[in-house]
């Protein structure tokens, strides 16, 4: 059976058996919505657009980094160790 650990919303973390550590779910229109948010960086890439691409990266990367801090956050709440290397 699955273990939920945070709300059941978008990125829910949840650990399913016989995994040990929990992964993040994400929701098909949320995925879809990643999906087009790299299509839009290698296509400002492929027009010469650097700075739209850095633009579209740099907001893609901050989701991202709030989606790793919700699950290191969960994991912690959990006692579960973060089964990667994290910068001080």
């Amino acid at each position: 059976m699955a273990e939920l650990f945070t709300d059941p919303g978008n990125d829910a973390v949840v650990r399913l058996p016989p995994r040990n550590f929990p992964g993040v779910l994400i929701q098909g229109d949320s995925l879809s919505i990643i999906r087009a948010d790299i299509a839009e960086i290698v296509e400002a890439c492929g027009q010469g657009d650097v700075g739209g691409a850095r633009e579209a990266a740099a907001i893609l990367l901050s989701n991202f980094d709030e989606l790793l801090a919700r699950y290191t956050a969960a994991l912690k709440a959990h006692d579960i160790p973060i089964p990667f290397y994290q910068a001080p």
